[in-house]
């Protein structure tokens, strides 16, 4: 039964992907150290994915213009067509891996202990990122090449892992190969599209029939809140980052994986 307590808890959840999914923390890993303090419960993490839709859409509703343009440059400009095709070529080595492995990796990665490990591991990374002095090669996202964009699709499958973060392990693939922070970031959000796409349509089709009527209007709200959280986020992110860099994130992914464990070493 959809009551009020669990259209809360998906209003909280959902708050959370959105907030979450394009900065480097870690939207999975996020949700489900709150869902399992909460005691939110979804079967396969259905929930968690498919609220994902709202994020998706904020990130089309902020893009749509620069999107509108490379779909009109395509048929006559090679570098729209190169980009294309690098996002693409990037989105490959999740796909194959995503569609191969994923039940395995919900079933044995997604726990709040591993959760809270890889967000303290990937803070620390992300503070000796943010203070290494590395070479800049690239400062627009057009410029990458496409070994480059592949060797950053890579990285990406590194977030299969729950609370290493598809955005951060993307902006750390990047700047390892000489992206500038704003240009590493931005590119994780296009890659972001096709990502969470796929990962909504792979779920959608494994799960659609064990969807009960409550179980799809906790998903159309979270679809809201999660569209209205991600919203603000990807319209502020890119700026801070190029004027902050990534020292909050990183004290935030330490600061929660740190309380995460004495929750569950206190509580369960």
């Amino acid at each position: 039964m959809m009551d009020a307590a669990s259209i809360v808890k998906a209003v909280v959840l959902a708050v959370v992907e959105g907030a979450t999914e394009f900065i480097p923390v870690s939207s999975t890993g996020h949700q489900l150290l709150v869902g399992h303090f909460i005691g939110f419960e979804s079967p396969n993490n259905t929930f968690e994915v498919l609220i994902q839709l709202g994020a998706i859409l904020a990130i089309l509703a902020v893009y749509f213009g620069r999107l509108l343009g490379i779909a009109k440059a395509l048929p006559n400009d090679p570098n729209a067509r190169r980009f294309v095709l690098g996002i693409l070529i990037a989105f490959l080595p999740a796909a194959i891996v995503g569609g191969l492995f994923s039940k395995y990796i919900k079933y044995y990665l997604f726990n709040p202990w591993i959760v809270c490990a890889t967000l303290v591991a990937g803070g620390l990374v992300l503070l000796v990122l943010d203070e290494t002095d590395l070479e800049v090669k690239k400062r627009d996202v057009f410029d990458f090449s496409l070994p480059m964009d592949f060797k950053i699709g890579l990285f990406q499958c590194i977030a299969m892992i729950p609370g290493v973060s598809r955005s951060g392990a993307t902006i750390v693939g990047a700047m390892l190969m000489g992206a500038d922070k704003r240009s590493a970031t931005e590119f994780s959000f296009y890659l972001a599209i096709p990502t969470m796409a796929g990962a909504f349509a792979k779920d959608l089709l494994d799960n659609y029939k064990n969807l009960s009527k409550d179980d799809t209007g906790l998903i159309v709200i979270g679809f809201i809140v999660a569209f209205l959280s991600a919203l603000f986020v990807v319209r502020t992110v890119l700026d801070y980052v190029s004027a902050h860099g990534f020292r909050l994130f990183a004290w935030w992914r330490i600061i929660v994986g740190s309380l995460g464990f004495f929750g569950l070493i206190v509580f369960g």
